[in-house]
Parts: C-alpha cells; structure tokens; sequence
C-alpha cells in the first residue's frame, strides 16, 4: 500500500512537473537508511535502495527527475533548438572518411544526408572500382533506441566480416556473420563478446573475448566458421579478476597475441597466426610493476615496456626467447620523454612520444639508425599516428588537430619527407581560423610544479575579468587532455567564452610521473591542481569567479564533485556528466563492473588506510551544509561504468544539504549508457542543453 501511495505522489510529480515552468519543488525520494560498516565505521546511506533498476519506484523517480529538468529548462527551449541546429549545421552530412589499403582493399566509411549511423565499404584494388557495402548500419539500426557496431574484422581472404552489436550499451555484443561475397548472414551469434576478435590465417578460426558478470573481459574463445558455438572452446581464461584480457594479431599478421593486464602490470600469450590449434606460449610471466606490450618487426619482436623505466623504452627480442632475460634495448628510457607507442614498417620506426605536455611523431630510419621529428608549427596542437595496416608500405597516415585547427588527415612519405594532406574535415557554413587564438599557459600549483592549460578563444579578448570561461578537466588513469578541434565549441567562442584545458595530475601529459603523482594516496592533487588553475585565470584576468564554469564527465565527474565540496565558490555554474562520486561504496562492491581492476589507480578500500583517504574526498560522502554552484547533471539508465545510481544518490544528497537556491537538475537518458546516445545527431540534443544551461546561468549574449 505504501508503495502504491508513493507512486501516486510521483505520477502527480511528473505531471506538475510538465504543467509547472517554474518556481516547482524539485523530486524527493524518500529515505531507507542502510548502515555501511567497514574498519569499524558506519556510513549511512539513506538513497542506497535507489540502486534497484527494475524497480518501478526508482523508474518513476528518474522520469520525475527529467520532468523536472524538462520545465526547469523550458524558458530555454528556443535556445535550445538554436544551439542544436547551429551544431549538426556545421557537419557535412554527405561524408566519408579517407581511404586506407590493406590486403588488395581500400576501406572507408562514409554518411549520407540525415542519416544517423554509418556506411562501412570497401573497394577491391582501385578507388574507381564498384563500391561494395559491408554494413549500412542504418537499416541495421531501424527502430531501435540504442544501436551500436563495433570490433569489425574481416577475414585474411577478405570473404567474412565479423562484427559485434549492442542495442542496449552496457559493452555487450553480440557476435555476428557476414558472407561479403554472397552478402548473407551466417546463423550463428554468439552473445556477451566485448567486440574484440581476430581472425587466424586459416580463414575459418576466430579467437573472440567474452565478459563476466561484472563485464570484465575475461576469456578467449576459439570459434570455427560454419560451427556451432555451443562446441566453441575456451582457449584461455583470466582467473584474477584485477586483471582484463585482449586479442590481437600483429601487423605483419605473423602472429597472434592473448594480452592480460591491469593498472600495474601485464602478461602476453602468442601464437602462429597460421597454426590455431597450437598451444599459446607466455612471452614474459606477469610480475608485479612490469608492464609491456608486443609488436612483430621481421626478424624480431619490439617490446615497450617500463622495465626499470618510468617513462617506458623500447626492447627487443627473437621469438623462443621473449623472457625479460633476453630483452636488449633499442630506445633507452629518457626522464623528460614519455616513450607512448610504436608503428613498425619494413624500413622504418615510427615512434609517438609526449613531451612538454604534447605529443610528437619521430621517425627512425632502420638501416641508418638516422632520425627526425615531424614539425607542426604551433604551440598546443594534437598529432597521432592512424590507419596503417601494411608493413610493406613507406607512407605514414597520420591525424592533426588543434583547437582551432579541424581534424586533418596526412600521408607522409617516409623516404621524401613530402606530406600530403589528403582531408581536412570541413565546417559547414564557413570557419576562419585565423579569428580565433591558441595559447598554452602554465598554471602554479600550491605544490611549486606548473599544470599546463590550454586555451582558445576569439581574438580580440579583454583579459578584463569579465569574459565567462568554461574549464575542463579529467586527470585520471594516465588518459591526456588533448587540444583537439571541435565545432560544436564554435557555439560558446562565438558568444564570447574562453574554453580552457587543465591538463592536471592524474593525465599523462607531462610523463608517467605526472600520472602517478595524482593516484591512489596523492589523488587530491588532481583536485587542488584543477583549484590551482582556476585561481591562475582569474588572477590573469581571463574570467571571475561570477563568470566561471566548470565540466567534467565519467573520472572528470568525480573531479567535479570533489571541487564542488572544496571551493563552491570558485564557480559560478559546473556541468558534471556520467560522474563517478560514490567512490568508497562502489570500490567496495566487486559485483559492479570496473571495480578489481581498479584497486591499483583508487586504492582498495578493503585496506584501512585507502579507505580513510577515499572517503576523504568521495563526493558524496562530503556534500555537507553549503551553498553550491549551480549544476547539471548527467547520466544514462544503462550505463556500465558509472552506475546511474550513483549521480541520482548525489542529486537527492545535494538538495537535501545545500543551502542555496542556485539551479539543480539532472538530465537521465533511460536508453543509453556511459556514451550516450547513439548516432551522429541524437547526441547534440544533450549538448545542446548542456551549453543552454551554461548560458543561461552565465547570462550570456545568448
């Protein structure tokens, strides 16, 4: 009966909620407090039964909960739709992508006018040749909420194509078949694969991964074209629960590779790419700290690896002899230089490495041993080594980007030096980028060191304190902030903002060091660094604090949440989307995916003092008394990295402690996950909100 009750009184929630456009009350789900005892103390969680999906209390909740933004955020439906059509007005919606060569096809993707989904083809020998399509995920993707395809990988005689589908965006995909030559599906689906499969050089054996039930990736299946999968067999199974596995095959296809590995260490697994049914040999036994990753050159195997190296060299090894004892160096360890990955070709090294906070491309001729860098000529910029399947070929591909540079796609030709742009991603409407400057800054800590920060903004800024200013940080899990080009930014630089990257603790940008520096028992410093930057723009006059927004998703949303508690008034308005803020309960609950193989970047709260300190900064254990920013927050019913309930548990928290009366609202997506929605335009609605809200709030020229 309570129930029932209950319901009612969120129904008549959800339609006062569409009636009212104002002035409303926000939802209040009610209270069950569950005590959480650990190293004996008690936490009380009040909204723990909110974590029950099927439960049609916590649906009705979450539908209020967008009611309740939808009215909130009603007086900005125009600008809205303004901001949406600006968006998708600057994407070419008859596109493709550039073509790359491999195995006697060209590949390429391309979209057709209001379509959302993409068109996967290929073209045998020659460009002019007919062009056979793959998949047309469009019609794959009719009437479907949520639709994705992934890990596409076609056989060596180029007849099959596997792929994997997920309509419901939790990773798991469905394993499927298609003949290219006939254009016929094979029967067989083989479900819960995290897309990611090779093909042996038989033509007829595929090495798949499938996930637990916390979906981690944990074994190898070997399948036989045309064979039931029920007689597929397990091939190698991942028993440590830290750790999560991968397949791949190498560039010269020689050889294929089992890859285990977690924060801290790794172990591979090869194989004859022509002899499937042979047993896996360990190229180098797991040990605590060493990680590597393999690559086959000719008559060698190239490891990068962090043996005695934080920064990561280059080794090399004769296959029968991979032990680290026979490991002889090629690239030795630099302290200043973060070696990332490398690109073999016959004749050549590439090598992509990190310095100074930005990435850069060296190319190392075998024979010569010679060497050089490719020069970019500006100062904050993004180069990154792309499509190049053939070992064979002497041309690099390569993607650039800035932020006011578009995506650009390069070859180079490795012997000539000559580059050739082959496409720069077009912005529909006109861009000039000469409107727009690019500066990189270096922000002091309260530490002593100097966090990079990247701008962009439109010529001609008074660095008055008067300009609002959207700052943007991540600083977890090594990943770096990249200064890349986007047009939908466009739409905030154009209405006089300044977009700025804090490129904090926790990223990789200034090396492995960086990284480590903002983990575990020293992850605060990613909080203050992003404080620290803050502060350094609105000392240089960029903005103020009435002026300044903040945003960050996923790790970024934990950033943002421990920042709200820390100086609330610092920002005006903060957008924290998907956001992982119930740290210490989450990494205390191995049933939830990403949680085993996470203990070496959080801690494991199971040991008392990673506790203690997790829960120092967890930003829903610290909500407390105060007035906060202005907020939106975003997440998706079906998302398997940061549970939905973990933002909706925040929001009821903040609204039941904090003082103010600044706007709180949450946007859920009740059909996508962690990315969102899918396709090339359902996204910008969000966005779209998202910069409606910041105007809003900033009191912009809207």
């Amino acid at each position: 009966m309570q129930t029932r009750w209950r319901l009612l009184i969120l129904s008549v929630l959800i339609l006062a909620a569409c009636s009212q456009p104002v002035n409303q009350l926000p939802p209040r789900p009610h209270k069950i407090d569950h005590p959480l005892t650990m190293h004996g103390q008690t936490r009380v969680d009040p909204y723990y039964w909110l974590n029950q999906r099927d439960n049609p209390e916590v649906l009705a909740h979450l539908q209020a909960e967008n009611a309740y933004a939808k009215a909130m955020m009603q007086h900005t439906q125009k600008l809205q739709e303004t901001l949406y059509q600006e968006m998708i007005g600057r994407i070419k919606q008859n596109d493709d992508t550039v073509p790359w060569f491999k195995n006697g096809y060209y590949y390429y993707t391309r979209y057709e006018t209001g379509q959302e989904f993409p068109i996967y083809c290929r073209k045998q020998a020659a460009l002019d040749n007919p062009e056979e399509i793959m998949l047309n995920v469009n019609e794959m993707a009719a009437g479907k909420g949520y639709y994705s395809v992934a890990g596409l990988s076609v056989s060596p005689d180029n007849q099959w194509l596997a792929f994997g589908i997920d309509t419901l965006s939790r990773r798991k995909y469905t394993l499927r078949f298609k003949n290219l030559r006939s254009g016929e599906m094979a029967a067989a689906r083989i479900a819960n694969t995290s897309a990611n499969f090779v093909w042996a050089n038989d033509n007829h054996t595929l090495f798949y991964v499938t996930r637990d039930s916390t979906l981690r990736p944990f074994q190898v299946w070997k399948h036989r074209l045309g064979g039931n999968p029920g007689a597929d067999a397990v091939v190698y199974e991942e028993t440590d629960n830290t750790f999560n596995v991968s397949v791949g095959k190498s560039k010269t296809s020689r050889w294929l590779f089992i890859t285990s590995e977690q924060t801290l260490s790794s172990e591979c697994r090869y194989l004859d790419a022509d002899t499937p049914d042979a047993p896996w040999r360990i190229f180098q036994p797991r040990q605590r700290g060493l990680e590597y990753s393999v690559h086959h050159d000719g008559d060698r195997f190239l490891i990068v690896t962090n043996l005695a190296a934080q920064n990561f060299r280059l080794m090399e090894a004769r296959p029968g002899k991979t032990g680290v004892q026979h490991w002889q160096e090629v690239i030795g360890h630099r302290p200043d230089v973060l070696l990332e990955s490398i690109e073999p070709f016959r004749d050549f090294l590439v090598v992509s490495e990190r310095a100074n906070a930005l990435r850069r491309i060296r190319i190392i001729e075998k024979n010569s041993g010679a060497s050089h860098d490719l020069d970019f000529g500006e100062q904050a910029y993004v180069a990154y080594v792309s499509d190049n399947p053939e070992y064979d070929r002497a041309v690099l591909r390569y993607r650039y980007t800035s932020l006011t540079t578009p995506w650009s796609v390069y070859d180079y030709d490795l012997r000539s030096h000559e580059r050739q742009l082959r496409k720069q991603d077009e912005v529909v409407g006109g861009y000039h980028p000469q409107d727009y400057f690019t500066e990189r800054l270096f922000a002091p800590a309260r530490d002593g060191v100097r966090i990079p920060l990247t701008l962009v903004y439109k010529k001609g800024l008074q660095k008055d304190g008067g300009n609002p200013c959207l700052l943007y940080g991540y600083g977890s899990y090594g990943a770096s902030m990249e200064p890349t080009f986007s047009p939908d930014r466009l739409s905030l630089l154009d209405r006089g903002f300044v977009y700025a990257i804090a490129h904090i603790r926790g990223g990789q940008e200034l090396g492995r060091a960086w990284y480590e520096d903002g983990k575990l028992l020293k992850k605060k410093n990613t909080f203050y660094d992003f404080i620290d930057c803050a502060e350094f723009l609105i000392k240089e006059g960029y903005t103020q604090p009435e002026k300044l927004a903040a945003v960050g998703g996923s790790a970024g949303g934990l950033l943002m949440g421990a920042v709200v508690n820390l100086r609330p008034d610092l920002f005006h308005t903060v957008i924290a989307a998907v956001p992982w803020v119930d740290v210490v309960t989450t990494m205390l609950d191995e049933s939830i995916p990403l949680t085993t193989a996470e203990y070496d970047e959080w801690g494991n709260p199971n040991v008392k003092d990673y506790y203690e300190y997790m829960l120092s900064y967890s930003p829903y254990d610290n909500v407390s008394s105060q007035a906060y920013p202005a907020m939106l927050v975003t997440t998706g019913l079906h998302d398997s990295q940061v549970q939905y309930f973990e933002p909706v548990k925040w929001v009821a928290r903040l609204r039941d402690l904090k003082t103010d009366d600044h706007v709180l609202i949450m946007d859920i997506d009740l059909e996508s996950g962690h990315g969102g929605a899918s396709g090339r335009f359902k996204r910008f609605h969000r966005l779209a909100l998202q910069y409606a809200f910041l105007l809003d709030q900033m009191h912009s020229n809207h």
